[in-house]
């Protein structure tokens, strides 16, 4: 066997492992996948775009699923939470918040994916939604993302000194800053200046990149030819809940006709995986949650009122 090739963290993939480790170290997964009937759903949304002629202004399916997520999370407030446990002396705190910020992993002009903040999306309209996510994807052609995570890798450490945990930055900053191949390099000099001379409203700052209050992610916008759903995902801590949008999958399913009788009917699916932190939450606990999702997939027009 030969070694072909050897590929060393970036600051962004370092942070990632750290956090993903964390999340499996700490956090006991429970895993549901609500499967919603959007049949329905998907002819309102080819109405909602009909009179608008801006490719930049039409609302996508990512984001009125998004939407509808929210929705469900102000049904279920104790899903959209960040938990402070202490394992040693079996204390834990649950963080009730009254924005839903949603950290949304978004594929940058790179290539590379990163995790972006949307801030008050519950309360935003779909078009005001829009709007923020094509600013975010705007921003993010403006931005040098390893500078962007530097800023939140120093942001952490400095938390972690303030919390005592010495050992852990001590080992982070040899891990990263001391020369070798695994050295983190960061702007300096002329480059630095002329990065930090752009408006931070025409970049990505570590305001973008800070943890939300919970994790939608789309597999299905990566895939669309996924069959199947996601069976695992991570909560990143202190986060409660993380959620998967699957792709659309044509399946035959048990409806009732008009005349009141079962039949069996081809009709279009979309998986949502629902993870959630077992320590904080029981599965009781999503009930209000998916009875909110199924009040919208059985009367989908409401998403007009949402533009």
């Amino acid at each position: 066997m030969a070694l072909v090739k050897e590929e060393f963290f970036s600051i962004a993939r370092k942070i990632v492992s750290n956090m993903t480790t964390e999340s499996w170290n700490n956090i006991p997964h429970a895993t549901l996948t609500y499967e919603a009937d959007v049949t329905s759903l998907l002819n309102e949304y080819k109405r909602i775009n009909e009179n608008c002629t801006d490719k930049t202004k039409k609302i996508t399916i990512n984001t009125i699923m998004i939407k509808i997520i929210c929705e469900g999370l102000k049904a279920a407030p104790k899903m959209n939470t960040h938990l402070h446990f202490n394992k040693k002396l079996v204390r834990g705190t649950l963080k009730y918040f009254d924005n839903i910020d949603v950290s949304m992993p978004m594929i940058l002009p790179s290539g590379e994916m990163m995790t972006v903040n949307m801030h008050d999306m519950g309360n935003k309209t779909l078009t005001e939604m829009t709007t923020a996510i094509n600013d975010s994807a705007r921003r993010a052609k403006n931005s040098n993302m390893d500078e962007v995570m530097f800023e939140v890798s120093l942001d952490n450490t400095l938390k972690g000194l303030k919390h005592g945990k010495i050992v852990q930055t001590l080992r982070r900053l040899y891990g990263s800053k001391m020369p070798g191949k695994h050295m983190v390099k960061n702007l300096s000099g002329s480059e630095k200046r002329k990065y930090y001379s752009i408006p931070t409203k025409d970049r990505l700052t570590k305001h973008d990149i800070e943890q939300g209050t919970t994790t939608i992610s789309n597999l299905g916008s990566i895939y669309r030819e996924q069959k199947g759903a996601c069976a695992l995902l991570e909560i990143i801590p202190p986060q409660t809940t993380a959620f998967a949008i699957n792709s659309t999958q044509k399946r035959p399913t048990v409806v009732t006709d008009k005349n009141g009788r079962d039949i069996i009917d081809i009709r279009m699916i979309m998986p949502i995986t629902i993870a959630i932190d077992h320590r904080a939450l029981d599965y009781g606990d999503v009930v209000p949650f998916m009875r909110k999702l199924d009040q919208i997939f059985a009367n989908p027009s409401v998403i007009h009122n949402w533009k």
